[in-house]
């Protein structure tokens, strides 16, 4: 997926699928006296049109996920990913419409950024809250961002691998029955340190907003 052969690991995202169950209903009745039988049909017919269920699946707020590649601004871009191809490069998806991911990389001297836009859009608010909060869960150490989406969370990590530092900071918002997800990380590969920790939330969290932005406009950036 990258152009560079850099020493960074990145951890595979999984999307958890949602599952809907449907409840199932019974008609219950007495003996039937031969006035009660002649009735009967048209008795049936009303209750099931009454207590039935609804076939009528809630209305989404998102029906599909919107183009990654264009939900930044090039300005954007250029600031949090020095020296990349504003168009970035989009993931391949098994199902677009749920699910679309686009990438920018580049080094810039010895300095090394990679950046993450993802959309994912889920068959309910339930669902997307539900794989919100499990996501959270298993991020330790971060924090609320307030005035993003429903609800959205960052956190940033520093991993060392032979002598090499990477910081990478996770955003994760929700709106409606859809997440945003943003991955922001950096190297210095001639000092070997990393960036500060504020320099990758905020950059994250930059990305995220304007992200949200796209997804609530139905549009690009």
């Amino acid at each position: 997926m990258r152009s560079l052969p850099l020493p960074l690991a990145l951890t595979a995202r999984l999307t958890p699928v949602a599952v809907l169950a449907c409840a199932g209903w019974a008609l219950a009745s007495g003996p039937e006296t031969p006035s009660a039988a002649q009735d009967a049909p048209r008795q049936e017919t009303g209750r099931q049109s009454a207590s039935g269920p609804s076939t009528t699946a809630a209305p989404k707020t998102y029906g599909a996920a919107p183009a990654p590649c264009t939900s930044l601004g090039k300005k954007t871009i250029g600031s949090l990913v020095p020296g990349a191809k504003t168009a970035g490069k989009e993931i391949p998806s098994s199902d677009s419409d749920e699910r679309r991911t686009c990438s920018w990389n580049a080094l810039d001297g010895y300095d090394y950024r990679w950046l993450d836009v993802s959309f994912e859009v889920m068959d309910s608010d339930a669902a997307a809250e539900k794989s919100y909060k499990e996501r959270v869960a298993d991020r330790d150490g971060g924090g609320e961002v307030p005035g993003l989406g429903d609800a959205a969370y960052s956190v940033v990590n520093l991993t060392t691998e032979d002598d090499q530092e990477t910081r990478e900071g996770v955003v994760l918002a929700r709106s409606d029955n859809a997440l945003v997800i943003v991955t922001y990380n950096g190297s210095d590969f001639e000092s070997k340190q990393a960036p500060s920790t504020d320099e990758i939330n905020k950059g994250a969290i930059k990305a995220a907003k304007e992200a949200m932005a796209t997804l609530e406009d139905g549009g690009s950036a």
